[in-house]
């Protein structure tokens, strides 16, 4: 819907990275294995990635971004962003984060700068993990706020097992693990009021999903984008819609907006929105000139080169899921959910075209 505008290796990281997000990668140990060595390759060009710290920092009275640290050689994937709006008599909780001890960190900072506040209402931005599964640790009860298809996706998510393994930096081991639904759900926009600070909710799907939300601050001009924003990070398409992602980025373009908090990645502007845009734009390209040479997915995303954004983190790792996701929309079969299956055979011809053997 338009924008109305009222200590783990990298190999171990490509490996478990969408596990922690609730998904699953299908990559083989050589194909991970040939992810680290892309890594290595290309060392040099992510050189120019810069790398940034977790913290809290306060973008205007009362506003908040939590920004979990990453960059180059460091572990991104399943790593988001958050954000706080404090009331006078309570706090708004933009997404929850993922894995227990990144959430329990972030609801640590938030108890730091508002230590007597309630945390009454959480706007989740949509339904991947990483964005998520930190609810069961969040104070209940409290409003739960996404999109309509957001709480489906939501409600029909399930996991191996109902509690976490011990993993350093990520999980203690034996915390519970399940869906806390959401209460409330909006289809267009919604407007709250935090003090003087209005704050609207926007619809801004398809995009990434087909339920993104998005925050913004007309009075500071301020954006949380969540995943409708990756900065220097390869966004993820899997459940995207990617033409339509980059139409909607045109006119969050066109708003009166300084600041952007990703949902990966350092706080930035529109110029690294406009990056990202352009990153899926020559992804785009790539992938429709093997796809009208009758190329298959699999053996297209292992001849796949995309310039400077090859250098970009988790760029080797997107190439199979993203060229999958353009070929249905070329194919007009874009549908809302991943395409496991056809990830999956696209992964193996992926590793045959690179020789990579499983």
């Amino acid at each position: 819907m338009p924008i109305t505008t009222k200590n783990m290796t990298r190999r171990d990281a490509l490996r478990r990275g969408a596990a922690g997000l609730g998904l699953s990668t299908g990559l083989s140990t050589g194909l991970v294995a040939s992810f680290a060595t892309s890594f290595a390759t290309i060392a040099k060009a992510q050189t120019q990635i810069p790398n940034w710290k977790t913290e809290m920092r306060e973008l205007a009275p009362g506003v908040f971004a939590y920004i979990q640290g990453g960059g180059p050689g460091e572990m991104n994937q399943g790593v988001s962003n958050g954000g706080i709006i404090v009331g006078p008599d309570s706090i708004l909780v933009i997404d929850s984060l993922g894995a227990p001890i990144q959430t329990k960190n972030f609801i640590a900072a938030i108890k730091k700068v508002a230590p007597n506040k309630p945390m009454s209402r959480m706007l989740i931005s949509h339904h991947h993990g990483d964005h998520i599964m930190g609810l069961p640790f969040f104070p209940q009860p409290m409003e739960i706020v996404c999109h309509e298809y957001c709480r489906k996706e939501m409600l029909a998510t399930t996991f191996p097992t109902p509690n976490w393994e011990k993993r350093a930096n990520w999980a203690e081991g034996g915390e519970p693990r399940y869906i806390v639904p959401p209460t409330t759900t909006i289809d267009d926009r919604a407007t709250y009021y935090y003090g003087n600070t209005e704050v609207q909710v926007l619809t801004i799907a398809p995009s990434h999903t087909y339920g993104d939300l998005a925050v913004y601050l007309p009075q500071h001009k301020i954006l949380f984008a969540s995943d409708i924003g990756f900065f220097y990070v390869a966004p993820f398409c899997h459940n995207a819609a990617p033409t339509k992602w980059m139409e909607h980025i045109d006119q969050v373009l066109g708003m009166n907006v300084d600041t952007i908090i990703p949902g990966h990645g350092p706080i930035g502007g529109k110029k690294n929105l406009a990056e990202m845009s352009e990153y899926l734009a020559v992804f785009k390209s790539e992938a429709r000139k093997r796809y009208d040479a009758g190329m298959s997915p699999g053996k297209a995303a292992a001849e796949i080169k995309l310039g400077r954004f090859d250098a970009w983190i988790g760029a080797q790792d997107r190439l199979v899921m993203n060229t999958v996701r353009y070929y249905h929309e070329f194919a007009g079969t874009l549908k809302p959910e991943l395409d496991a299956e056809g990830n999956r055979l696209a992964t193996i011809e992926f590793s045959a075209a690179r020789g990579i053997k499983n």
